[in-house]
């Protein structure tokens, strides 16, 4: 059966590349990985892309905090007297 297949070009890997993505290892705790197998399961998608979807939520909602500048002394006692202005 060898001798019908010729493996002497062939690449080790996936058949398709896929842009923007990166191979990693990662060390995930057992709870976690069962947790988003068993939505994923329920949902019928991979259990990867939607640890990558939770990944993604978090870091754009990171991204959201860090556009709001941040609140110091002064800037709260100026919302504090507009607040607090009787007229």
């Amino acid at each position: 059966m060898r001798k019908k297949y010729d493996f002497s070009k062939a690449k080790r890997g996936p058949v398709t590349p896929s842009p923007g993505k990166t191979r990693i290892t990662i060390m995930l705790d057992d709870d976690v990985i069962e947790h988003f197998r068993k939505r994923a399961e329920d949902s019928g998608t991979g259990y990867q892309t939607l640890i990558n979807a939770a990944l993604r939520q978090n870091v754009s909602a990171s991204s959201n905090e860090l556009d709001d500048p941040p609140l110091t002394v002064s800037s709260l006692r100026k919302v504090l007297r507009e607040e607090l202005h009787v007229t």
